[in-house]
């Protein structure tokens, strides 16, 4: 299929395209697992958002995670003068040879492990039951060690646990897999793909897009790799490069992995009835349940932003009917709740997610609904979780910059907020580093300097109540009321509940320049 000439053709010919392939019978979707990271304001995980698939990390340790976080963050707190990316080195250490204690007991206890034909399929890591899976081929490969094949799945398969387990750790394994795979077999795509995706899940996107491309010179139709080029340029804020990746993969692998990276395009330019439409689409398509579940999150993700909380906890709640324990549609029917009133359900949500993935999108937004109520010592604590889980991230390999400022911005060190923010723009100029920039200036009072950056937010069309609420404190602060007045509004307009304590922030700002006039 010819790719459009026009990136921003009509919705009608933007559905036509895909609706093509979604009428296509008995077409079965390979999910693959999407490895960006939204940041806070944004889908959780998501573009936060974890990908079809299992997700909820059966097999345990999520408890001991959290209790090793918390260790970590007490001693922070105690010991001022420690270095704390030492300390998360030493904790990165316990946590990696913890994975690997337990890893090896599984292969000792003569419980059932997958025979090797199924071991060395990717096809594992979309199954469920991921563990059992990086088992089997660990199995496989003691007996097969030149098998480079298995070597990348077991790569991709620890990229897909770090992220759904919340356990950056996992990733220097993941990266001596891949060398490993490589080694034996230089030009294999599937290994070269499996690095742009751990490239991205650091967050390194340009290392991402340089091994997209070169495993789609090796095999054009590589479908990790050509939506991890997607996720790449979108996470480098190249929107018009990206909507073309996105028609290119429409056209070589259509499916659920391409039409969610689609719609995402299209919302990032404010086309949000092509991006419902798409996604509505592909639900319809949606066979198993990783498929289903993913797409109705993304799908309550979108209604969300909107504001429209009962849709999105409908959506919510069809897919963890298709999977009980999928856990982005646990931290958004969790959002959703507090953003529609039910406070006390998700308090509880949000619980039970950082319980066993402790990630910063539902940390902060389980300490700011504590905040919300009072409760300072307890908010405190979920920061410093944070904290803990951006020095974990970073022994391993991760840069957590944007999590850093965004969180630190409101919530922690202001100055490093700004330093992190600063690092982040120079590597990559999107409108989520662009926010990010713009509202860690604004509270280190540099706020003439934070409006061009708030302006660049919200400049693509992208529909975000957090972007608009940040650009209107902006503008009050620099003697711009009448701006002020109509962004503040626009983003209680949008989303009135997009942030337990920016909402209310909001509000009050917004009646202050209202009785001002």
């Amino acid at each position: 299929m010819a790719p459009r000439k026009n990136d921003d053709a009509p919705e009608d010919e933007a559905l036509q395209r895909v609706g093509r392939h979604l009428s296509t019978p008995g077409r079965i979707f390979q999910p693959v697992r999407r490895l960006r990271t939204k940041p806070v304001q944004g889908r959780s995980g998501g573009p936060g958002a974890a990908a079809p698939g299992d997700g909820t990390g059966r097999g345990g340790g999520g408890e001991e995670r959290v209790a090793a976080l918390r260790r970590f963050a007490a001693a922070a707190r105690r010991h001022r003068g420690l270095h704390l990316a030492g300390c998360a080195a030493l904790l990165a250490v316990a946590l990696t040879a913890g994975s690997i204690a337990l890893g090896a007991a599984r292969d000792n206890t003569g419980q059932h492990v997958a025979p090797a034909s199924a071991a060395v399929s990717p096809g594992l890591l979309t199954t469920g039951d991921l563990d059992t899976g990086i088992a089997s081929l660990q199995s496989h490969l003691r007996d097969q060690p030149r098998d480079f094949g298995s070597w990348s799945t077991l790569g991709l398969a620890y990229v897909e646990q770090a992220r759904t387990k919340g356990d950056p750790s996992r990733y220097p394994q993941a990266e001596q897999a891949f060398k490993r795979s490589l080694t034996l077999s230089p030009d294999n795509d599937q290994a070269l793909a499996g690095r742009a995706a751990l490239a991205a899940a650091r967050h390194d996107f340009e290392d991402a897009l340089k091994y997209a491309d070169q495993a789609l010179k090796v095999n054009p139709y590589s479908e990790r790799a050509l939506c991890t080029r997607v996720d790449a340029l979108v996470e480098l804020g190249r929107y018009s490069d990206a909507a073309k990746a996105a028609d290119t993969a429409d056209d070589r692998r259509p499916g659920i992995p391409v039409f969610t990276r689609y719609a995402y395009v299209r919302e990032l330019r404010g086309d949000v009835r092509t991006a419902e439409r798409v996604l509505r689409q592909a639900l319809s398509s949606a066979i198993s349940p990783g498929d289903l579940a993913y797409v109705a999150t993304q799908l309550g993700q979108l209604a969300w932003n909107q504001g429209d909380y009962d849709t999105a906890l409908t959506h919510y709640a069809r897919a963890l009917a298709a999977d009980e324990n999928y856990l982005p549609a646990l931290e958004g029917r969790a959002r959703a709740q507090a953003a529609s009133g039910d406070r006390a359900g998700a308090l509880k949500g949000l619980k039970d997610v950082v319980a066993r993935y402790p990630l910063p999108g539902p940390l902060v937004e389980l300490g700011e609904l504590y905040e919300s109520a009072g409760d300072k010592v307890k908010a405190d604590d979920q920061y410093a979780l944070v904290d803990a889980w951006t020095a974990l991230a970073r022994a391993n390999g991760v840069n957590a910059d944007l999590d850093t400022a965004l969180a630190a911005a409101d919530h922690g060190d202001r100055k490093s907020a700004l330093r992190a923010a600063r690092a982040e723009w120079d590597r990559r100029q999107t409108v989520h580093t662009a926010d990010a920039l713009a509202w860690a200036l604004h509270v280190n009072g540099k706020d003439e300097e934070a409006l061009p950056y708030a302006r660049k937010a919200t400049a693509t069309g992208y529909r975000n109540a957090a972007f608009l609420y940040h650009r209107g404190v902006i503008e009050h602060a620099t003697g711009n009321a009448e701006d002020a007045r109509k962004h503040l509004a626009a983003a209680l307009k949008l989303n009135p509940g997009f942030s337990p304590l920016g909402a209310r922030q909001a509000r009050t700002a917004l009646k202050d320049l209202e009785a001002a006039k």
